[in-house]
């Protein structure tokens, strides 16, 4: 998530309580963890980038226990939540969450073995995708994944009505906003060095991509 986007997510109870609950998490956490089986490396420190309400790299965690997790996002309020359920969850390979916004050039870690990032591409600047790229093509050593989960547009695919209509209703909200061509993405990240190795349809009209340092 970049500062300026909508939070998916709702407060999980009244009061001051900063755990908030992201409904998708539920719906797509397994299916993401089955590709990640076959992508991660068996050891080593997963950054992921804009982990927004955290809930998604508590149950990554736990599902890879051999990896340390390393959370992040820009947003106050959803590193709170972050913060929260990491305590909930208790977990040795669970880190505190780093305030990191993917636009910027000053990331405060050097080093990972892995980048994961849900649903920012397309809820967010054009920029943040760049400095994602260009950020994590420096972060990781040569073979090492990029990996990016969220809905694109492909030439050579018919974009389905409900990813036309979601991708509207953000350009409404900013015009910065809204599906990218995965012809775009794949040319920014071979611009700093990365190349996609592989492609995964997912439930709901989304992708799971994957880029290597070659």
């Amino acid at each position: 998530m970049t500062q300026d986007a909508p939070a998916p997510w709702t407060p999980q109870g009244d009061g001051p309580d900063p755990r908030r609950h992201a409904p998708a998490t539920l719906r797509n956490r397994d299916a993401i963890a089955t590709v990640l089986r076959d992508e991660l490396p068996d050891a080593g420190l997963v950054l992921e980038v804009a982990s927004g309400s955290g809930e998604h790299v508590v149950h990554f965690a736990v599902t890879f226990p051999a990896l340390d997790w390393q959370p992040s996002d820009p947003d106050l309020a959803a590193l709170a939540s972050i913060a929260a359920l990491r305590g909930d969850a208790n977990l040795p390979n669970l880190r505190t969450p780093l305030l990191i916004d993917a636009a910027g050039a000053d990331w405060p870690i050097d080093a990972a073995d892995a980048l994961l990032c849900i649903n920012m591409v397309h809820i967010s600047p054009w920029g943040a995708t760049l400095g994602l790229l260009a950020r994590g093509a420096q972060l990781l050593a040569l073979g090492a994944p990029l990996i990016l989960y969220g809905p694109y547009v492909e030439d050579d695919v018919p974009t389905a009505p409900s990813n036309l209509a979601f991708d509207r209703s953000l350009k409404d909200r900013n015009p910065q906003w809204g599906l990218r061509t995965l012809t775009d993405v794949d040319r920014a990240a071979a611009d700093v060095g990365l190349e996609r190795t592989r492609r995964v349809a997912m439930p709901a009209n989304n992708l799971m991509l994957v880029y290597r340092r070659g």
